[in-house]
């Protein structure tokens, strides 16, 4: 019968810690593989994260370039191969891909863009269209309908 007295781990999947500054025999006896004096001799010592002993750091001697622009749109995207699922002859709008869970925001808006084909009649609206998602959904025998 095996009890928890008996349980190992598995042989090589645990090793012992190095033991330093155990005598001058050990190799790593006196200053325990640390050299002599300096910041990283100390115990506890680390510096922050992109400390260069004190020179300027890297993110301070580069410029700063660009900025964020406060009024960009945030507009979804929708390619046409998202609306194959969808039925010939459905009225597809910005809700409905909701639902569907194709998006799941509408934030400033949905564009529809012309990547794949669409074989099924579908009155798509969204707020913008790519020429060639309107000229795929007309071929197809849809209408793309473009939300104020």
């Amino acid at each position: 019968m095996i009890g928890l007295h008996d349980l190992r781990p598995p042989s090589g999947s645990t090793k012992n810690n190095k033991r330093r500054g155990i005598g001058r025999g050990s190799g790593l006896g006196k200053t325990a593989g640390r050299g002599h004096k300096g910041q990283k001799s100390r115990s506890g010592a680390h510096s922050k994260r992109g400390f260069e002993g004190g020179q300027m750091p890297l993110q301070r001697r580069l410029p700063k370039r660009g900025f964020t622009n406060i009024f960009k749109k945030k507009i979804v995207v929708v390619n046409l191969n998202k609306l194959k699922e969808f039925p010939a002859g459905t009225s597809i709008s910005p809700q409905t891909l909701i639902e569907k869970g194709i998006i799941q925001k509408i934030k400033d808006g949905v564009k529809i863009l012309g990547q794949g084909t669409l074989s099924q009649s579908l009155n798509v609206s969204a707020h913008y269209f790519s020429q060639n998602a309107r000229d795929k959904i007309s071929k197809a025998g849809g209408t793309a309908q473009e939300i104020k």
